[in-house]
């Protein structure tokens, strides 16, 4: 089981430890130096700016990761969102194919749907795991950029899930939140 629970600046630097630990095993083309700059930025503008940003961590009974690893109350992943936009959405690698990306996807497409929003998100096109992940999810590309949003030369797909996505509603567990919700919410595979 993942536990999802609303991040707070506290969480931020080991947010963003995590989102180098997850660039550096999917954005082969990023050099050590273009990682160690964007980390700087990550931490200091882009999750201090995003809207909603949750965690996943696992619960008790959670599938461990891939390398055996328990996962405990350290997030496994987190995903931040601006409105219908999915602006970041980032997993630990021990814990690729687990379910947590799926999981705060789902999260974000029933938050842009209960707000009535279409849910949309920007994938670096040199991550081909990432790309075949969202497809997998129900997502299309709308449109490229050949620049990332910072202006630096890594291209970007602009992707949109269909309403309808059934893939992302399949086995529904999360329910729509508000912030008024507890801050922990139990979310089951």
């Amino acid at each position: 089981m993942f536990c999802l629970r609303r991040a707070v600046r506290a969480d931020h630097a080991v947010l963003a430890d995590l989102w180098r630990r997850s660039v550096v095993a999917t954005h082969a083309f990023l050099s050590c130096a273009a990682v160690a700059e964007i980390h700087i930025a990550v931490r200091q503008v882009y999750l201090p700016g995003v809207e909603d940003l949750w965690l996943a961590h696992c619960g008790p009974g959670a599938r461990k990761g891939q390398d055996g690893s328990a996962g405990g109350l350290r997030p496994v992943g987190f995903m931040g969102r601006n409105g219908g936009h999915v602006d970041m959405l980032f997993v630990d690698p021990a814990f690729f194919g687990c379910g947590a990306g799926r999981t705060l996807l789902r999260l974000a497409w029933e938050r842009a749907f209960a707000a009535g929003l279409p849910l949309t998100l920007d994938v670096n096109e040199q991550n081909p795991a990432a790309v075949a992940f969202y497809r997998r999810m129900g997502f299309v590309v709308t449109g490229r950029s050949p620049v990332d949003s910072a202006g630096r030369p890594y291209p970007l797909l602009h992707m949109a899930a269909d309403r309808g996505c059934a893939r992302l509603l399949a086995g529904r567990c999360c329910r729509s939140f508000s912030p008024a919700d507890p801050v922990v919410v139990p979310v089951r595979r």
